[in-house]
């Protein structure tokens, strides 16, 4: 056997295990041995840089943009009905598209994670970023938002699926809670003028992202459908659903006026349907495919970034010299954990860096 072949017997990263699947599924079609299909493997082409850098550029972009998008919607459209409107759509279009390539259909446990998965990404996750942006600018929410990799190491250990971390890991937890705590203290103190009150935004986006991050261990060892686009689908619909029904819960459909929706948010909430969840996802799981997860997951550090130049570009939204110290430490923090992992050896994809389908819901 060459030696690609070798590498894909022997690794567990994505491409990998999508190279066995290949093999397995042309050896029962042709009835051929793994030598005669090696020939077929020799010859599959890869892919060719401009489109690795092309989906880099949409997932930086289009998950960074996401912040401005939510803000830009929730201006005239209250914001559990809006995110689960969107989610609800993304989902039905995404679910229509994996039934199509003749996805098979779902079991009623892989529903049930859909739902559990949903309710901690979106309805949790998400859910809490939307609301957050009442509260405070978004550029600052995609900054505490680039946490969820820090609690992802810690839940790991603390729950069992991953190892301590190293004393390099730990300077990275450190720094990164120094930083959120650099960011919380003033806004615990006081609250800004026009009646905004930072503190309930960050503290909604902790909590948040405390929910994401389980919910994307859980997402790891659920049973869930095998076709990635449509367990990213069943988790849309249902995330969708509960967010929506949060929304006529807590009144939202007594205050919203459908005549009253600016062409602003209309745009906006059209890019985050067909943009934001379907056009960036599909780029994450083609990447997932092709690059180290470990790279795909330099987004969770490049995005804040992206979120914080859109917001000053086209919001009028501005940093002061605190926020921005916050911001360098937390980023860096992250980028430190997940490099940190990157060097480990490679029987695993880093915890830090294997994300759960449902990450699309940026």
């Amino acid at each position: 056997m060459t030696e690609d072949l070798r590498w894909a017997m022997r690794d567990d990263s994505p491409r990998a295990l999508f190279t066995r699947a290949c093999l397995k599924i042309g050896q029962e079609a042709a009835g051929c041995s793994a030598e005669r299909m090696e020939d077929c493997v020799r010859f599959m082409p890869a892919p060719k840089k401009i489109w690795i850098i092309a989906a880099f550029a949409a997932l930086y972009v289009i998950w960074g943009s996401t912040y401005l998008g939510i803000r830009f919607a929730i201006e005239t459209v209250p914001p559990f009905l809006m995110a689960g409107t969107r989610f609800f759509l993304a989902g039905l279009i995404m679910y229509a598209i994996a039934r199509w390539q003749d996805a098979r259909r779902s079991t009623w446990a892989e529903w049930r994670t859909a739902l559990i998965v949903g309710a901690c990404l979106l309805l949790g996750g998400n859910g809490g970023v939307t609301v957050s942006e009442k509260y405070i600018e978004s550029g600052l929410a995609a900054v505490v938002v680039a946490t969820v990799p820090i609690y992802i190491v810690l839940l790991g250990w603390l729950t069992g699926m991953a190892p301590r971390p190293k004393p390099i890991v730990w300077l990275g937890l450190a720094g990164g809670f120094v930083g959120v705590a650099i960011l919380l203290a003033p806004a615990l103190r006081f609250s800004s003028n026009g009646g905004s009150h930072p503190a309930i935004g960050m503290l909604i986006l902790l909590v948040s992202s405390f929910i994401w991050s389980a919910g994307s261990l859980y997402s790891r060892t659920a049973k869930s459908a095998t076709s990635p686009f449509l367990a990213a689908a069943q988790q849309m619909l249902c995330g969708g659903f509960l967010l929506m029904l949060a929304g006529f819960l807590t009144g939202e459909s007594r205050r919203f006026h459908p005549g009253a929706v600016s062409i602003l948010s209309l745009g906006a909430f059209a890019y985050l349907v067909l943009i934001g969840a379907i056009v960036g996802f599909t780029a994450y799981i083609w990447l997932l495919r092709h690059c180290d997860p470990a790279k795909v997951a330099t987004y969770a550090y490049v995005n804040p970034i992206v979120a914080v130049l859109l917001g000053a570009a086209f919001a009028g939204e501005t940093l002061s010299t605190r926020t921005l110290i916050a911001a360098g430490l937390i980023i860096g923090s992250v980028a430190l954990v997940i490099t940190a992992q990157q060097l480990k050896p490679k029987t695993a994809p880093p915890i830090a860096a294997t994300v759960a389908p449902a990450e699309c819901a940026r």
